[in-house]
């Protein structure tokens, strides 16, 4: 139907009246008769209306009032109720708003804290860089000091031990010889047989033995009354079930990792006790007598022909399977090395070898230290809170004994000051709570979700949900540690190398005839003993490495790395077949 001009549609299909036929609208008391009146439920009327009717303006504010003046039941009800409606969507609209708010802040402090504990790895990462640059300068310093320490004593960190071994293992020695090893809380005694043909070990036996704690803390004479019964009983024992001459007189080989001032090859003055040994009446007396004397008292014909420490061990077994062998270096909870020495160059003691040739040198390197060392505020907190500040810094830096810890005081710093492990465990205070077994296996974890570093942090410091990305963190500060101690070490046995002209560069002082010294690179073979290297497989990788880096693509394939084992048992034995028909350099040096 066509509006007409005027009319207002409301949607019901009723035109509404025009101002000009306003008048002519139905009043209210008029309706057509076809249009009965009908009852309505609250009272009033309710009238249908065609679909084609046109309501007049006039009409329609009639009902308007009169609607407006209509009761409706529950009205009240239902604005009220629209109330509280609205209420509580506005309610539920500030609480959304609240949660996303704090949610929204969670992440945005998260992110932050993380964003500060990668600038905490970074930094650390810094400060342990190992740049090839920087370790040619730990070459040059490692070099520089093992000449002042064969100058003159305290004339370096390095004590530059003298041990007059001459003579190490040729592959020629014959017949059956003894070892002795004392170097903690038990003690081992070894029988090998040698069969004249270098890396022709026929065989050996081992027996170990605890030491009663009692007998740590008695008399020299109980000590060693006690080892020679139990020598005693492993000689019986072997020799009942093998031949043995009754003319051919037993010879041992003593290694003893305590501190000692060497005299001989065979004897050696104790300056101290460790590991928890206290037995006054023996320092400042002969090792070697006090063995050889409890020896005599058992009846026992047994002489000891060598005194040495377990890195002169390594050497001398090194040396037995190659002769090229001339370093050998101890990298396990501990670390030493030891090489092998022109006598004419060990200047404070000029005069008073009688021997000539070469001698074994205990460099003690553990104490060496260089400006050049990447030390870090970590290891600084380590060495102070140490039983030995401010010595063996290059030990706190490469040993097993000390990298698990300085990965223990990164953590705990994270934790503390950034909170991305959670709460504060207190086994994190613990010190040495963290193992080097333990970081080695956390950073060598194969799988995909990093279990094993879960399992370990968890179990060890009480960490009991870590997310993936932290433990990934955890991952990297292991590798960090790892990568410097190992580059370190490399640089340390380069150092040797170089002190004695085996890394290409002609020495400490280099100079005109360097290039024809490279032309000249004789094949150098390094003994390597230690778990730290043997078992540690990304240590041993990084090492090696560095090995390649530092000496270059020419030099680099002259130097052999080998791993031996036992050379503080073998090697023992060894020595003492080696100095079984050799005459011995024995000096009266002072005791200092």
């Amino acid at each position: 139907m066509m509006k007409k001009k005027g009319e207002i549609d409301l949607g019901l299909g009723l035109p509404r009246a025009s101002a000009v036929n306003r008048s002519t609208a139905w009043p209210s008391s008029r309706r057509p008769r076809h249009h009965p009146r009908r009852e309505t439920t609250d009272g009033h009327d309710k009238v249908p209306f065609p679909k084609d009717r046109k309501i007049p303006y006039g009409e329609i504010s009639q009902f308007s009032k009169r609607s407006k003046q209509m009761p409706r039941e529950g009205s009240e009800k239902v604005v009220y109720m629209g109330k509280v409606g609205v209420k509580l969507a506005v309610g539920c609209a500030v609480a959304a708003c609240v949660v996303a708010s704090v949610m929204v802040g969670r992440r945005v402090r998260r992110k932050r804290a993380w964003r500060r504990v990668v600038r905490v790895l970074e930094e650390f990462e810094e400060g342990c860089a190992t740049p090839v640059g920087r370790l040619r300068q730990v070459v040059d310093a490692m070099a520089v000091e093992m000449h002042a320490g064969l100058v003159s004593e305290g004339g370096s960190k390095l004590k530059m031990l003298l041990t007059f071994v001459h003579n190490l293992p040729s592959g020629s020695e014959k017949g059956t010889y003894y070892a002795l090893d004392l170097g903690g809380t038990n003690f081992r005694i070894l029988r090998v047989q040698l069969g004249g043909q270098r890396s022709a070990i026929i065989g050996h036996d081992v027996d170990r033995q605890p030491i009663p704690l009692h007998l740590m803390t008695g008399t020299s004479e109980e000590l060693f009354d006690f080892i020679a019964s139990s020598l005693k009983e492993f000689v019986e024992r072997e020799e009942s079930v093998s031949e043995h001459s009754k003319s051919e007189r037993r010879e041992l080989g003593f290694t003893f990792s305590f501190p000692v001032k060497q005299t001989s090859s065979s004897s050696g003055i104790l300056i101290k006790w460790t590991k928890g040994f206290v037995i006054e009446d023996m320092v400042g007396r002969d090792v070697s007598e006090c063995l050889q004397q409890a020896i005599s008292r058992n009846g026992l014909d047994m002489q000891v022909n060598a005194l040495i420490n377990d890195t002169v061990g390594t050497l001398a077994l090194g040396h037995y399977h190659d002769e090229d062998t001339v370093v050998a270096v101890i990298i396990g909870t501990g670390t030493n090395a030891c090489y092998l020495e022109r006598a004419d160059a060990i200047i404070k003691c000029q005069g008073l070898l009688t021997t000539p040739g070469d001698m074994v040198v205990n460099m003690e390197w553990g104490n060496f230290w260089s400006s050049h060392l990447p030390r870090t505020s970590y290891d600084i907190d380590l060495d102070a809170d140490s039983p030995n500040p401010n010595d063996q810094g290059f030990e706190k830096m490469i040993s097993g004994m000390y990298l698990g810890d300085i990965v223990r005081r990164v953590i705990l710093r994270m934790s503390e000051e950034l909170g991305v492990f959670g709460p504060v465990s207190s086994k994190l205070h613990v010190p040495f709570i963290l193992r080097t077994p333990l970081m080695a296996a956390m950073h060598e974890d194969d799988t995909p979700d990093l279990r094993e570093v879960a399992r370990i942090l968890r179990d060890t410091l009480e960490f009991p949900d870590i997310p993936l990305n932290v433990r990934k963190l955890v991952v990297k500060v292991c590798d960090v540690v790892t990568r410097r101690a190992a580059r370190l070490a490399a640089a340390g046995i380069i150092g040797i190398l170089k002190k004695i002209g085996r890394d290409g560069s002609g020495g400490i002082a280099r100079g005109k005839n360097e290039a024809a010294s490279r032309s000249k690179m004789r094949r150098t073979v390094v003994a390597v003993e230690g778990g730290l290297y043997t078992n540690y497989t990304l240590f041993r990788e990084y090492l090696n490495e560095a090995m390649s880096q530092i000496l270059g693509e020419e030099i680099a394939p002259s130097v052999i790395i080998k791993v031996m084992e036992d050379g503080s048992g073998i090697g023992a034995a060894l020595l003492a077949a080696s100095h079984s028909t050799s005459s011995v350099d024995t000096i009266q040096i002072p005791y200092m």
